[in-house]
């Protein structure tokens, strides 16, 4: 698979690595109770084929936080690392502080805890990159400060515990400001970069170049609908796609159809063709979708392709539930 780097960081990562909030979760209806907080729905067993799986198939960047799975997702990967210590040698695992599952703590003392215990789950002892998570309605300035998240970040710097910083926050306009500052090296973005969703453009993908953020992209293939086309009783996983986006995907389906290409390669490839985006992070849940998503990251798709698709690219408002 392509690699590309991570920003200003040098990191090589793969075009795709494995987003992992929902590994190990067999059944795609389960994976939406998960999303809304009923916990409980992974299998160990089957989380360690998923990850053995990614890293097998060329995904080199695996995304975690404490936050998926109350915890389970950073359990089972760091089960996978240590049973294959050969595949772990071959991936960059980053995770997430700040938010728990019942806890917010953007505090110097809280991410020193945060981190801590995911070392302890994930097996490692140091990160290449840790990202602050999901600080929505807490003041920026309290975040960044010396005895906030950043200055705890800095100092497991300062000891070697952690490489680079980022930020990833689930809603754009959160995201925007922190990355505008220059103060981190690497952004996970979700909900604003995708072949219907250009948010991004506005402010994050400006100030990346500014200050050289590497960014790796969250919900590329719009939760499944970017990878299928419209399927009538689909659960995108609290997502809502008007009619006319669902029609707008069926065109973009046919396009792809006429050059042989599959949807998924498309989506996710015309995501890390912008320099500042080194990846993109699809979610899956079993072996057969990690395969399936590295596999996008390796079709040859032509110039031709790109310049057919670019009168389809186009800004849709999805409704999100929070």
């Amino acid at each position: 698979m392509k690699t590309k780097p991570l920003g200003r960081t040098g990191l090589e990562v793969s075009i795709v690595g494995l987003g992992a909030a929902f590994i190990g979760i067999p059944d795609p209806n389960r994976a939406a109770l998960e999303y809304d907080g009923q916990p409980g729905q992974m299998q160990d067993d089957l989380g360690v084929r998923t990850v053995h799986a990614a890293i097998e198939a060329g995904c080199t960047l695996i995304d975690t936080a404490p936050l998926y799975g109350r915890t389970r997702s950073e359990e089972i990967i760091g089960r996978a690392l240590k049973a294959r210590p050969d595949l772990a040698a071959r991936c960059t695992v980053t995770t997430k502080v700040g938010c728990l599952p019942d806890e917010f703590d953007y505090t110097c003392d809280g991410i020193m805890r945060h981190v801590e215990a995911s070392q302890q789950r994930l097996g490692l002892d140091t990160f290449e990159v840790l990202y602050i998570h999901d600080p929505m309605d807490v003041p920026v300035e309290q975040v960044m400060g010396k005895d906030g998240a950043l200055g705890a970040l800095r100092k497991l710097q300062d000891e070697g515990v952690v490489r680079f910083v980022g930020i990833a926050a689930n809603e754009p306009d959160t995201n925007a400001p922190y990355i505008e500052t220059g103060e981190f090296d690497a952004a996970v973005v979700p909900e604003a970069w995708s072949l219907l969703n250009q948010l991004a453009a506005q402010r994050i993908l400006p100030a990346a170049e500014k200050h050289n953020v590497g960014l790796v992209i969250a919900t590329p293939v719009e939760r499944g609908l970017l990878a299928t086309g419209p399927a009538p009783g689909t659960n995108y996983l609290a997502r809502s796609f008007s009619q006319a986006c669902l029609d707008h995907v069926t065109e973009i389906q046919t396009l792809c159809r006429d050059h042989n290409i599959p949807m998924a390669a498309a989506a996710i490839q015309w995501c890390t063709r912008h320099p500042q985006v080194a990846a993109a992070i699809p979610g899956a849940r079993t072996p057969g979708e990690a395969a399936e998503n590295a596999r996008a990251g390796e079709v040859d798709i032509p110039e031709a392709f790109w310049e057919d698709l670019a009168h389809l690219v186009r800004h849709f408002e999805a409704g999100v539930d929070r």
